[in-house]
């Protein structure tokens, strides 16, 4: 009977234990947020600092999904290769060197530190999804990757409505990113104390190769779908929230900074709310792609308001219920493990991260180029402008409502297992 005994409960403990590691992943999932959102509220800052404009500032930034985008292929393949307990501390050692590098009033520093800023912060939600796989049974995996997302997200609405103030009466911009550097490496030992060690066997016989978990994962046309409608629901709150958000209500809705900055943390904030909800919802109807359309139409809707009748409701509103809703972009996450098989849970994730930030790569320059470098022109007409930069997110709203369409459900298979 004890040695029955012992035999269950000793996955038990494992799943404790990679429960408790997911736990430190998220809040390295945190302060990566914090990182990426942060240089919205400091742009006049950073432009001081680095020597160039705010476009300039807008361009170094942008180099963060180059290499989130590359490296969360390559972040999925080591974790389904060796397992998280030095691959995810050593993403969060590269995210505290980028942090460290970005305090260096030079261009060229910054411009790597932010490199190695992507590179280091790829290893985060991968890594807190590759633990929660193994932490947390299927039916409440949605719901576990919802608080993941959770805890980023209120790394990114951290990164903007605290660290504002911050910066502007208690410390400079430089010792702000030292700070940030020193806590991610805090975090990363602890992680890598308490996360399990794995032994990984070859999958049937199979001699495995880095690329082997990717020959499967992006055979499956399902997995593009998956990571384009996540990178067209991310696209918004990454570009148009986290870099040009404060500086569009500042210029083109006459918001003073506090305003702008209250008003545009309220995305990642309602993200906060958002991802555990639509997590729930995805579990609770065993629908996963029934709530990601709710998720997106009411995204679709709040953007209309907003271009359409800025002034309908308090801005701060729309945005925050923009935020709840697009919490559904994290569903797509839970959709790729499920139509790919469990031995490249790590991949999955991986290859999902790198086209949604491909999407986010590819769109950024777009819009920085057409309504980002006019923000603030004495020729500009702001109402024009605003309205303009409005539907260039209605516009890629709807692509992902329609793009869902293609998907296929796998809520009820999941569910009878």
């Amino acid at each position: 009977m004890s040695a029955r005994s012992a035999v269950v409960q000793a996955p038990r403990r494992a799943e404790t234990a990679y429960a408790i590691a997911w736990g430190f992943a998220a809040v390295f999932y945190f302060l990566e947020y914090a990182s990426r959102s942060a240089p919205a509220v400091m742009i006049p800052e950073l432009s001081q600092a680095f020597g160039v404009t705010a476009l300039g500032v807008s361009t170094i930034l942008g180099l963060y999904y180059y290499t989130y985008s590359t490296t969360s292929l390559v972040a999925g393949v080591l974790l389904d290769r060796f397992g998280a307990r030095y691959v995810v501390p050593s993403g969060m050692a590269l995210l505290a060197i980028g942090c460290l590098l970005f305090a260096v009033p030079q261009s060229s520093v910054g411009s790597m530190g932010r490199l190695l800023q992507g590179a280091g912060s790829a290893f985060a939600f991968t890594g807190a999804v590759y633990l929660a796989s193994h932490g947390f049974s299927a039916k409440s995996l949605a719901t576990a990757i919802g608080f993941t997302q959770c805890f980023g997200m209120l790394g990114g609405t951290v990164g903007q409505i605290a660290v504002g103030p911050l910066i502007h009466g208690f410390v400079s911009t430089r010792q702000f990113w030292m700070g940030l550097g020193v806590v991610v490496l805090v975090v990363a030992v602890g992680l890598m104390l308490m996360t399990p060690r794995e032994k990984h066997a070859t999958v049937a016989g199979e001699k495995r190769s880095f690329i082997t978990p990717y020959k499967i994962v992006l055979t499956n046309p399902q997995s593009y779908i998956c990571g384009i409608v996540a990178g067209l629901l991310f696209a918004p709150t990454t570009i148009g929230d986290m870099v040009w958000g404060v500086r569009l209500f500042q210029e083109d809705r006459l918001f003073s900074y506090h305003d702008a900055v209250f008003a545009i943390s309220m995305v990642p904030f309602g993200w906060v709310f958002g991802c555990p909800l639509f997590g729930w919802l995805a579990d609770a109807l065993h629908r996963r792609k029934v709530a990601l359309l709710i998720g997106a139409s009411a995204m679709l809707a709040a953007a209309l308001q907003l271009t359409f009748l800025p002034s309908a409701l308090p801005s701060w509103l729309t945005l925050l219920v923009f935020g709840i809703s697009s919490g559904a972009a994290m569903i797509p996450y839970t959709i790729i493990k499920e139509a790919n098989p469990d031995h490249v849970k790590g991949s999955a994730t991986g290859a999902i991260n790198f086209i949604t930030f491909s999407v986010t790569a590819l769109l950024g320059p777009v819009f920085s180029k057409h309504i980002g470098k006019t923000i603030g022109m004495p020729t500009t007409n702001p109402e024009l402008h605003f309205f303009h930069s409005g539907l260039f997110w209605v516009a890629v709203i709807a692509l992902a409502l329609l793009v869902s369409l293609t998907l296929r459900e796998t809520g009820r298979s999941e569910a009878v297992k």
